[in-house]
């Protein structure tokens, strides 16, 4: 009898610990990503820029390149301007915006890509696809999975709390998303992948449930883990299901209707899947979620971040539009803008008892 197996594509190292900085030139040639020493390194203007002092002395050979910002121009620009360099691997060193520069870029000159995240705000830090800004809006380009992952939760815990907070929303988000892709599976038949949805799922639900807080090494690693394993089930499932549901789909139609109001994307995910599991009729859940979520200092409620009830209202009826063929709980309900509005207020009122 055959013994069938398969490659799941992830990294070769993730290393998320206090200190870990310390070790990235050890990292790259102990796994042999890098032993010449010749690294292209994409650094941001913020973060990134302020450890480049801390990591030039380990990486002699490197040669540095500054990102802009989070568009397909920058990191188009960034490709370019790397591709006459030879170079071993490209080294992606700040935040989401930067990350997501640096994997187009070296996925664009066939370059494996070391990411070395300095915040938590999204699960694209182990994502194969790079969210980038276009002409058109926002848009998501597959790429490779990066070939090592490092985060120092000591760097972690000198950001913003507002980058961990946006983490714990787009991790915890995972539970609905995934709630929709098995919806998805009921209604049309659409494919699991029941490993692709346990590993997302159970990201969602660590982060849940464990009770530190957002200034705790421990919960900081089960957040970097989760969005991790997050990155990881969404290269297992080809596609973004895993972590990509109605709370993506809300989220997006905030960013495409109120640009300039637009919170985090964290903020909007976390809300978004808190509402899609109340719609979904898992009230307990909702609840659940909301409370962890405030637990964290994240919003719940649309006028916690900026929009109205009308306002929220038009993005609910908007969002199956910003993913055509997506199946979630707003694509099976359908609800006409009273219904939403009539959802909302029992969703507001669910939350207070």
């Amino acid at each position: 009898m055959p013994i069938l197996t398969r490659l799941i594509p992830s990294p070769v190292v993730v290393d998320i610990r206090p200190g870990a900085l310390a070790d990235l030139a050890s990292i790259l040639a102990d796994q042999r990503i890098s032993h010449s020493g010749r690294l292209a390194v994409a650094v941001s203007g913020g973060s990134g820029a302020r450890l480049r002092e801390r990591v030039a002395p380990q990486l002699p050979g490197a040669t540095w390149y500054e990102v802009g910002g989070g568009t397909l121009d920058d990191a188009v620009r960034l490709a370019d301007e790397m591709k006459s360099g030879r170079y071993d691997a490209v080294v992606g060193l700040g935040g989401g915006k930067v990350i997501d520069c640096a994997k187009y870029a070296a996925a664009r000159i066939g370059l494996p890509l070391v990411a070395v995240a300095t915040n938590l705000s999204h699960d694209g830090i182990c994502s194969p696809v790079s969210i980038l800004d276009n002409d058109a809006g926002r848009g998501s380009y597959g790429v490779p999975t990066p070939i090592a992952l490092l985060i120092d939760t000591d760097i972690i815990r000198e950001t913003p709390v507002r980058f961990v907070r946006s983490g714990i929303g787009d991790a915890v988000s995972n539970i609905s998303a995934v709630a929709d892709w098995e919806l998805a599976n009921r209604v049309n038949g659409e494919k699991i992948d029941g490993l692709a949805a346990a590993m997302a799922r159970q990201a969602g639900e660590a982060v849940l449930r464990h009770p530190g807080g957002c200034g705790d090494d421990a919960f900081l690693a089960v957040l970097a883990e989760g969005l991790v394993l997050s990155g990881i089930a969404m290269s297992i499932a080809g596609h973004t299901r895993p972590s990509s549901g109605a709370c993506h789909e809300i989220s997006h139609a905030l960013d495409l209707l109120y640009p300039q109001r637009a919170a985090s994307h964290g903020e909007q995910v976390g809300l978004g899947a808190a509402f899609a599991m109340h719609l979904r009729g898992d009230h307990e859940g909702s609840f659940l979620m909301a409370a962890s979520l405030r637990r964290h200092g994240l919003p719940v409620l649309a006028e916690e971040i900026g929009f109205d009830v009308d306002e929220f209202v038009r993005a609910v009826e908007f969002a199956p539009e910003t993913r055509p063929g997506r199946y979630t709980i707003l694509e099976h309900l359908d609800l006409a803008p009273d219904r939403i509005r009539q959802a909302y207020a029992d969703y507001t009122a669910s939350l207070e008892r």
